[in-house]
């Protein structure tokens, strides 16, 4: 029973991954050039933040913020889906704390 309710929650999402799957496995070499890029980029905000540094509070509340409108659109256009919105809640929780974080020490 759990698994039947837990397989049709993801099943959307489990199909889009292989679709992503598929099409990355035809450039591979870009899509993981794509993904290195990615994550070198969210590394080096998390250090600027971790040392402090004003640019990544402004880095992390811009790139995080960023999806925001996007993913109301796919939430509006595309049938409803938990996880979609959680994704976007997330992101707002994220943009929201980075940015009382800015406000509380005093860099906007």
């Amino acid at each position: 029973s759990w698994q039947q309710r837990f397989g049709s929650l993801l099943s959307p999402q489990i199909d889009s991954i292989v679709q992503i799957a598929q099409q990355a496995s035809k450039n591979w070499s870009l899509f993981l050039l794509f993904i290195f890029a990615y994550v070198s980029l969210r590394f080096i905000e998390a250090y600027g933040l971790w040392q402090d540094k004003t640019w990544a509070y402004w880095f992390s509340v811009i790139g995080y913020g960023i999806f925001i409108p996007i993913e109301i659109y796919y939430l509006i256009v595309s049938p409803f889906d938990w996880f979609k919105l959680g994704i976007l809640l997330l992101n707002i929780i994220i943009v929201v704390v980075v940015y009382r974080n800015m406000k509380r020490k005093g860099l906007i």
